[in-house]
């Protein structure tokens, strides 16, 4: 699983069947540091299976895992938004999930 932060949707009228009606994200994957979190650079698209939105941090899946996701099975996809976060805790310390720093 991987921590992200929703950067926008995405839309394309012309896809397989197996995509129609599902929403499309970008996102940007991130990293937990002691400072806080903090952005890669690396961006994905995700098929979004909970309603995630812009701004939101979100957990990804990928591959298999992807695919095995509630009413994925049949989707051509590598990558899936499977939760929202509430809250991070690590080492004791509350992450701010309002507050994504920039790379170094």
């Amino acid at each position: 699983m991987l921590l992200a932060e929703v950067k926008g949707n995405i839309v394309s009228t012309a896809k397989l069947d197996t995509l129609a009606g599902r929403k499309l994200l970008l996102v940007e994957v991130l990293t937990v540091r002691p400072e806080g979190l903090q952005r890669t650079g690396r961006q994905m698209v995700c098929v979004d299976a909970v309603g995630a939105g812009t701004g939101q941090v979100v957990i990804t899946v990928m591959g298999s895992s992807a695919r095995s996701a509630p009413e994925m099975g049949s989707v051509p996809t590598d990558a899936v938004v499977v939760g929202i976060l509430d809250a991070l805790t690590t080492d004791g310390q509350s992450m701010d999930l309002s507050t994504v720093n920039d790379a170094a």
